[in-house]
This record gives C-alpha cells, sequence and structure tokens, in this order.
C-alpha cells in the first residue's frame, strides 16, 4: 500500500503577483525633517499624522530621536553602512580589494571543475 503523499502549500495556496514583498520604503531628508516639525507642533495626534503620511508612528519618534541626537548641519542618516563618497580611501581599497579576491576564489572553483569534466 502506498503512502498518500500531502499537498506541498504551494498546491494549497496559490502564488499571487500582489503576494511579492513590497519594496523598503526610503524618505528624504526633507520629508523625514517635516514630518518631525508636523510631530512637534502638536497640530495632530502622532497616530493620526503617521496614518496620513503612510508610516508607523514608532518612525516618527524614531526621526525625532535622531534628529535630536545629531548636530543642526549633518544629513540626516539611518544608522548602517556609509554612503561610498564618505568612505576614505583605504576603507575603499579595501573593500575592493575584498570583492577581487571573492572573485578570483570563484574563478579557481571554476577552473577546478573544468578541469574534472576534461579528464
Amino acid at each position: 500500500m502506498k503512502k498518500k503523499q500531502l499537498p506541498s502549500k504551494r498546491e494549497i495556496i496559490p502564488a499571487s503577483p500582489t503576494s511579492a514583498p513590497k519594496p523598503r520604503a526610503t524618505f528624504t531628508d526633507e520629508f523625514k525633517r517635516k514630518a518631525v516639525s508636523r510631530l512637534r507642533s502638536g497640530g495632530q495626534s502622532a497616530t493620526d499624522l503617521a496614518i496620513e503620511l503612510g508610516i508607523q508612528r514608532s518612525q516618527l519618534y524614531k526621526w525625532a530621536k535622531k534628529l535630536d541626537e545629531q548636530s543642526p548641519g549633518d544629513t540626516f542618516r539611518s544608522p548602517g553602512r556609509p554612503a561610498v563618497s564618505e568612505l576614505s580611501e583605504v576603507e575603499q581599497l579595501r573593500r575592493d580589494l575584498a570583492k577581487a579576491q571573492e572573485e578570483l576564489a570563484i574563478l579557481k572553483k571554476f577552473d577546478a571543475y573544468l578541469t574534472r569534466l576534461k579528464k
């Protein structure tokens, strides 16, 4: 007697084009500063403002905290990798070297694979 195969998740719930993940939203410095100034003006609640702008309420508070911590002339950057233009020459060269070494390792593996196929 054969064991009955259960249907896969894909067979149960077909994939639809609308189920693809949304791309991450990015906001300009100007947008963030205006949103924080509207939050601080007290004209509307943080929840209403967040709904109007289409963002999470907690994001407004994070932007406000970030603005408080930085000096007035700085650009409004999130934590993470610095922009390429801000990297020093040494850091840029190290990054390029690491990329070249990775590419070389891949090519060596591919060469070894082709050599085995010829035998």
